[in-house]
């Protein structure tokens, strides 16, 4: 079998089959804890990026798929995000919720607000539901009137919208006042809003976020993109997030696609080259992805979202620079890694969270959680189809 049958093969017998399995038709939404040892707790909070990054998978596995009952998980996360997670009182989408539909934690965090924007923008694509694409502009007024400053994207927030420190998204001990990774997913969210809006207050955005990236956030000396910032957006560590680069390199691409303007080409190409360039020659082994570099020190976990980001990202440099062959021998490589390692085949399970360099998953973290869903191996999945290109 090619990659591109055995990856169809993959998302049909072993990931959708996974997640139709979480879903929770008692108080709806899907379930939000199953732990290493395959024990589902059905009273787990659920977090609210799971259930809108699980509605965004089940639009676009619809939309590629075209199978109706993919379409109706779609409509069920949908309801749950409309009903539950929703702050009707004071706007925007909370943190996570209990698993009764209770509120469980009420921040606010841009980062979040931009997934449920990516979500509801994709779902209206797939059903047609106007009241989808209202809350996605709901949001997107919520994150340029309340999340943002004239320097950039703020973080997080209480559920009235006041400035809280940023913990949700920061690590490696230090607290952030901006950082890469919110900047990207709102620019993610964007992209898909516009793709079916061409909306010009969104394409605006687009325009300044790629401008934002190119003048702050990337590190023409050091090849790479700088992670945590202060409220100036001066980098505050030396990081290098190897699975986030390669991600946003095709993500970047992806935007100025969708915008379609040649000046923004110019622009960014060169950059999300370089990116995955340098992702290539220091961080992949010729089989997997190393984790991310602090300080000079590698951390060469295998975690299942940089690895699915990994055959996407070098898919989309070898479309993008055919000659580099090497790149799509890469993505087959980190293929058959995944379904080696990564890939969990106890039945009931889908992908380990994290395995050591030797392949074993001795962290032993749960299979699902509130960051862990179908979102970076299901859009895998999705893109390899969609990409249709073999050695």
């Amino acid at each position: 079998m090619t990659m591109i049958s055995e990856v169809n093969e993959h998302l049909q017998k072993v990931i959708i089959p996974f997640w139709k399995k979480l879903r929770d038709d008692e108080y709806g939404g899907y379930y939000g804890w199953l732990d290493y040892n395959l024990k589902l707790d059905k009273k787990a909070i659920k977090g609210c990026i799971l259930n809108s990054r699980i509605t965004w998978f089940f639009s676009n596995a619809y939309m590629t798929l075209k199978d109706e009952s993919l379409l109706d998980e779609a409509k069920h996360g949908f309801a749950f995000m409309k009903k539950y997670c929703m702050d009707k009182e004071n706007g925007g989408i909370y943190w996570s919720i209990n698993y009764d539909g209770t509120p469980a934690d009420t921040i606010k965090h841009t980062y979040n607000q931009a997934f449920a924007i990516y979500a509801l923008a994709s779902y209206y694509d797939a059903s047609g539901e106007e009241e989808a694409l209202e809350m996605a502009y709901d949001l997107f007024d919520i994150i340029e009137q309340k999340c943002r400053d004239e320097v950039g994207y703020l973080e997080a927030f209480d559920k009235e919208f006041k400035p809280i420190d940023n913990e949700k998204l920061s690590e490696n001990g230090v607290i952030a006042d901006k950082t890469m990774n919110t900047l990207l997913h709102v620019f993610e969210a964007y992209t898909e809003l516009y793709r079916v809006t061409n909306d010009e207050a969104v394409r605006e955005k687009l325009r300044w976020i790629m401008d934002t990236f190119a003048e702050k956030v990337y590190n023409p000396q050091l090849h790479r993109q700088e992670v945590f910032f202060d409220a100036n957006m001066n980098s505050i560590l030396d990081l290098h997030s190897y699975g986030h680069d390669i991600e946003t390199a095709w993500l970047i691409d992806r935007g100025v696609e969708v915008l379609g303007e040649e000046a923004y080409a110019r622009k960014m190409y060169p950059i999300t080259k370089d990116l995955t360039e340098q992702i290539y020659r220091v961080a992949f082994d010729g089989h997997s992805l190393n984790n991310e570099c602090e300080k000079g020190v590698v951390n060469n976990s295998r975690i299942w979202w940089v690895q699915a980001e990994t055959v996407i990202g070098f898919l989309n440099g070898y479309q993008h620079s055919p000659l580099k062959k090497e790149y799509l021998k890469a993505a087959e490589s980190e293929w058959e890694y995944i379904k080696e390692n990564i890939w969990d085949k106890r039945d009931g399970s889908e992908w380990f969270w994290e395995v050591d360099v030797n392949g074993e998953p001795t962290s032993k973290k749960p299979i699902v959680e509130p960051w862990k869903c179908p979102y970076h191996n299901g859009r895998m999945c999705l893109e390899v189809i969609k990409r249709n290109c073999e050695v």
